[in-house]
């Protein structure tokens, strides 16, 4: 048995997984739990699928994979949140606030 002949999933190595049912439940719970809640999408790369950040009015962040772009707008119609292409807009200042906010106070990160 190799050594990563244990791992979990059904993915192959190389391979870009998906966007999952959890991925969403866990956007859908950030914006319910939080406001001032907006949405970037991030286009696919080689390396990860297409992926929505939300970031909330004190920059507080998450990031999870999503279907497609379309998806990811029509979350943001769904939920009632403005949802932009972060190619066109960048990420807002808060969030990078929130990041050096972050590693002041944990500076081992």
């Amino acid at each position: 048995m190799g050594l990563f002949s244990r791992r979990g999933g059904s993915s192959r190595p190389g391979t870009i997984r998906g966007a999952s049912h959890a991925d969403l439940e866990h956007l859908e719970q950030f914006v319910q739990s939080r406001y001032g809640v907006e949405g970037y999408v991030e286009p696919r790369t080689t390396v990860t699928d297409t992926t929505l950040i939300l970031i909330a009015h004190d920059g507080e962040w998450t990031r999870r994979r999503v279907p497609d772009p379309r998806a990811a707008r029509e979350f943001g119609q769904r939920l009632g949140i403005p949802v932009y292409n972060v190619q066109l807009t960048g990420y807002p200042q808060r969030m990078r606030d929130y990041n050096q906010r972050r590693k002041r106070a944990d500076p081992a990160d």
